[in-house]
């Protein structure tokens, strides 16, 4: 049987972003995230975070369809695009608590690397970041 030897080197593209740990967020993306847990309150926010530089996530994306209440925001993950830089989600907690509910660590688990909970007053330190396990981890804001 023929099968063909890949050219591609596996550190070429966004493919290679699977191997990486995420580790920072850029500042602009993190307002980004403030910004709209502000705009939507005292309803939940939600988006995807995308990482277009290894180990650092570069972007939001909405998805189309994604509902938001006082207290969920439901994410209508077959509407995401085939898209190889997506890394976790982020999503608002009006009330302030900065800790994953039940339902957020059912997603974490099920889903994406890395998860954002933001809260009331959406300030540069209402908000904390977690592993698929739930775990609290610590990223680093880069310009």
């Amino acid at each position: 049987m023929f099968r063909p030897k890949r050219s591609r080197k596996p550190t070429d593209g966004p493919s290679h972003l699977g191997t990486h740990t995420i580790r920072q967020i850029r500042r602009s993306t993190l307002e980004s995230v403030l910004a709209g847990g502000a705009s939507t309150f005292p309803n939940e926010f939600g988006a995807i975070l995308r990482s277009e530089e290894a180990g650092t996530i570069t972007d939001l994306l909405l998805i189309p369809g994604t509902t938001a209440g006082r207290r969920h925001a439901n994410f209508q993950l077959y509407m995401l695009p085939v898209d190889l830089t997506v890394v976790g989600t982020v999503h608002s907690h009006p009330s302030g608590a900065l800790h994953p509910s039940e339902a957020d660590l059912t997603l974490f688990r099920h889903w994406g690397r890395i998860h954002i909970i933001v809260g009331r007053p959406f300030g540069e330190f209402n908000w904390r970041a977690y592993n698929n396990l739930g775990a609290e981890v610590t990223l680093s804001v880069v310009d």
